[in-house]
């Protein structure tokens, strides 16, 4: 394999295009986040998240290795759990403050996941709210290892 493909976001030619890359991010249940810690050994912790307006959205206890590492550092990596089909995405991840976010977070996650947290769960004093929105991203479909590959660039 001579190299991935590069494509942009919007590009519907060649390899795999975004919509197929979106289906993935929309459809993982579970998603990994990859960080640093303070020292530069990297940290991997499974997430809940929701794919909405082009950006993973996750929560994390604000005392947990994953929320600290990205206070300090919030360059990060997420990946789908699908490792036959896996989209990875890079970005820097923006703390969610304001609590028009906060609740749409709530909103989709509890439609997502079936479940029926109040806002309590959210509370900022306890928990963080992250989005991430790629730099770029990779995806590869494992039955077409060689011919799948495909790169795209987000300005």
């Amino acid at each position: 394999m001579p190299g991935y493909g590069i494509l942009g976001p919007e590009s519907g030619t060649g390899l795999l295009p975004w919509s197929w890359a979106e289906e993935q991010l929309i459809r993982s249940r579970n998603y990994w986040l990859a960080t640093r810690w303070p020292d530069g050994r990297p940290h991997a912790m499974p997430v809940w998240a929701v794919w909405h307006d082009q950006a993973l959205w996750f929560s994390s206890s604000k005392r947990s290795r994953k929320a600290l590492n990205l206070a300090a550092d919030p360059r990060c990596v997420l990946t789908t759990e699908n490792a036959a089909q896996p989209v990875v995405i890079e970005g820097s991840a923006e703390l969610l403050t304001r609590m028009a976010d906060l609740e749409l977070l709530l909103r989709l996650e509890n439609a997502k996941y079936e479940t029926s947290y109040g806002i309590e769960m959210l509370d900022p004093n306890e928990n963080s709210a992250w989005r991430v929105r790629p730099r770029w991203a990779f995806a590869l479909q494992s039955d077409d290892f060689t011919g799948s590959p495909t790169r795209w660039i987000f300005e």
